[in-house]
């Protein structure tokens, strides 16, 4: 079991190389004249307010674009679940459009993070779709064993931070 100490630390470490990524984000948003911190939600027209939602698809502030956790299977969109390549290309498909109607693209896509089931046996196959989207010069990513999700048969959930040109 780790000590206080060594959880501590750790925790520190966490919250500066956050702290750290989030302030060069926000001087270069700073150094941009069209900088605005508030918080705009893509996808709703001006004035329009979404109401009894928990949470927004894509979210803006200044340059930045936050992209909210898209799961790797839903009914409405493909019969089957699939395995982990089928639904990280999914997701991934997801992620550019979201991204394009923003005004960016997979190529400002800064940082990743995956959840995924059976890291065992799903991790390269993801892996290996996931290259075919960012084949030079990858975003940061953070992949993390998780599971189950609500959805039965959804292997993964991946959201990002993407910036706007």
């Amino acid at each position: 079991m780790k000590s206080t100490s060594d959880r501590k630390t750790r925790r520190g470490l966490l919250r500066l190389g956050m702290g750290s990524a989030a302030a060069v984000g926000v001087a270069q948003a700073h150094s941009e004249k069209t900088w605005t911190p508030k918080k705009q939600i893509i996808g709703l027209k001006p004035g329009e307010v979404r109401r009894g939602a928990l949470l927004s698809g894509t979210v803006r502030s200044g340059n930045l674009l936050f992209l909210s956790g898209t799961g790797g299977w839903y009914p409405n969109r493909r019969k089957e679940p699939g395995d982990a390549k089928v639904q990280i290309r999914s997701v991934l498909d997801r992620m550019k459009e979201k991204l394009e109607a923003a005004g960016s693209s997979l190529d400002n896509v800064l940082q990743v993070t995956i959840c995924l089931a059976d890291m065992k046996n799903n991790y390269d196959p993801m892996n290996e779709a996931y290259k075919e989207y960012f084949p030079t010069n990858p975003p940061a990513r953070s992949c993390f064993p998780a599971g189950p999700f609500r959805r039965e048969g959804s292997l993964l959930q991946v959201d990002a931070v993407a910036y706007v040109d």
